[in-house]
């Protein structure tokens, strides 16, 4: 009869697998647990409240239906936004048709108002004015308009030279200024600032993005930070772009 001593090294490997699948199983557990943690955390993250007092939302068309009176009385850490910038147009052909009426129902929730324009870098610029001054009433009580401006590969996949939009940029500007009666606000991507160095050329407040952090790539003072893109909040259906003003 063979000796029980002969299955001593199979029978302690098969106890030590049937150790390891416990452990294993727990460690993917853990990690799971981890990773839907810092999901949470990201989606209900905003800047502290006493380190930035004033915060709002920037909103367009693709966000869907609001509920204007709840995001002006709730949001992260129980403060409802302050302000809304809303999305008005991009280039020269695309307007949210219903942007005064958004205006007037945040004005009617309490919302601070303001409109932006997504800059195209391969558009003239005299048409993308039109197309904001036709959408933006000039007697809304609007904050400063801001320019949202980023590279495009996909629709501008050749953008214009420094001097080139230099001449384009600063006609838009102009239009638009003209048409508000007050200066606007650049929101240059972190990609267009490399670039072109439009927030140290052009004496305009600045808005800048960077997810749970400061980011550092303008090289002047800034007046608002996109925070966070993903931030979830009662009123909106989808994630929104929060956004934080410089005390």
């Amino acid at each position: 009869m063979p000796s029980s001593a002969g299955y001593a090294p199979q029978q302690s490997a098969s106890r030590r697998v049937r150790r390891f699948w416990p452990l294993l199983a727990g460690a993917v557990a853990a990690v799971a647990l981890g990773t839907l943690g810092l999901h949470y955390v990201a989606d209900h993250w905003a800047p502290d409240r006493t380190s930035y007092p004033v915060q709002g939302l920037w909103l367009d068309a693709h966000d869907g239906p609001v509920e204007w009176h709840t995001i002006k009385a709730t949001g992260p850490g129980g403060h409802g936004a302050d302000f809304v910038y809303l999305t008005a147009s991009s280039g020269a052909g695309n307007r949210d048709l219903a942007f005064v009426d958004s205006v007037d129902a945040a004005h009617a929730a309490g919302l601070q108002v303001g409109a932006v324009h997504v800059y195209d870098l391969c558009a003239p610029a005299d048409g993308q004015a039109g197309n904001f001054v036709t959408t933006v009433p000039r007697d809304r009580g609007l904050l400063p308009a801001a320019i949202s401006i980023s590279l495009d590969p996909e629709h501008c996949p050749n953008p214009p030279r420094e001097a080139t939009i230099d001449s384009e940029l600063t006609t838009f500007i102009n239009e638009v200024e003209r048409h508000l009666g007050h200066p606007v606000v650049l929101m240059p991507s972190p990609e267009v600032e490399e670039r072109y160095h439009l927030a140290a050329r052009i004496e305009r407040n600045v808005w800048i993005t960077g997810d749970y952090w400061v980011p550092g790539y303008v090289s002047r003072p800034w007046v608002l930070w996109t925070a966070t893109h993903r931030l979830h909040i009662a009123g909106v259906a989808g994630p929104v772009r929060w956004v934080a003003v410089q005390p």
